[in-house]
């Protein structure tokens, strides 16, 4: 049974910590809801980690389509996130369902995610009433980095924290069923997530949120460019293909690959007949 926006509230109720990541294409994506994770982020971070944009914003609702097929394609178990890229739901509400639509109908997603709160609520309340499951986003929201002055923590003023309460709160009010809290300081996470129903999903945010998530390109290595304050690399796969291809590499020109190992054999008649033809 795929896992339901019920199971994942019920986890908050429960205790029991919520595991997020992204994946971006159909064998990373196997993988990871083999070990059991049960939210599956397509995020428009891809537009970083795999097509070479230097933010998020360039990355386009076909691109995240295509991807998103790639990864419900190779999913049977967890619930499918899709994040909905730059400029796909903010001019109007009548926008915002189209697209999430398309999430939904054409690349088999079970629910999308939108950043912001209070500027969005309504356009989250109307998805919500469409059926369409949607995780919300407040704090570091990388759609409005520019905005923003930077990737910077957020919330660290009362005014500041505030606002992040009232965007969480709407968030919830409007019908999300989770919401990310990235960049935000350890304390005032905490404090959000104690006064939501919603379970919240940390990046950047401490441990007191219901749950984590975290770029799977980070936790692997596999993004050279710079490893963010808020994530831990548990593997570097990044050198370890770099020492393969290097070594294939080396043996390709030396002549040591492919050995008799790797190719296919041929009757020696066949071959004998073949030269008695051709001279």
């Amino acid at each position: 049974m795929r896992v339901s926006i019920g199971q994942v509230k019920e986890m908050k109720e429960k205790r029991e910590k919520i595991v997020e990541l992204t994946a971006y294409e159909y064998a990373t994506a196997k993988l990871v809801d083999e070990v059991g994770v049960p939210i599956i982020l397509v995020g428009d971070s891809l537009g970083m980690v795999l097509l070479g944009y230097e933010s998020t914003i360039p990355v386009t609702i076909d691109e995240m389509l295509h991807h998103c097929k790639a990864v419900t394609r190779g999913v049977k178990n967890a619930l499918v996130v899709g994040d909905m890229p730059f400029m796909t739901y903010h001019t109007s509400a009548e926008d915002a369902l189209r697209n999430a639509g398309r999430f939904i109908q054409e690349a088999g997603c079970q629910a999308v995610k939108l950043e912001g709160g209070v500027t969005v609520a309504e356009k989250i309340r109307r998805i919500v009433e469409s059926g369409i499951p949607v995780q919300g986003h407040i704090g570091l929201t990388p759609q409005s980095v520019n905005q923003l002055g930077g990737y910077r923590v957020q919330g660290r003023t009362p005014e500041a924290a505030l606002k992040l309460y009232q965007d969480a709160k709407a968030v919830e009010e409007a019908g999300a069923f989770s919401i990310v809290l990235e960049t935000v300081p350890a304390d005032l996470s905490a404090f959000i997530s104690r006064k939501l129903s919603i379970p919240t999903i940390g990046i950047g945010a401490g441990v007191e949120c219901d749950g984590q998530v975290q770029v799977i390109h980070d936790i692997l290595g596999l993004f050279s460019a710079f490893l963010p304050k808020h994530a831990k690399r548990y593997v570097n796969l990044g050198e370890a293909i770099n020492k393969a291809v290097s070594q294939y590499f080396e043996e390709v020109r030396a002549g040591q690959f492919p050995t008799e190992e790797n190719s296919f054999a041929m009757d020696a008649e066949v071959v004998a007949e073949l030269n008695r033809i051709v001279g």
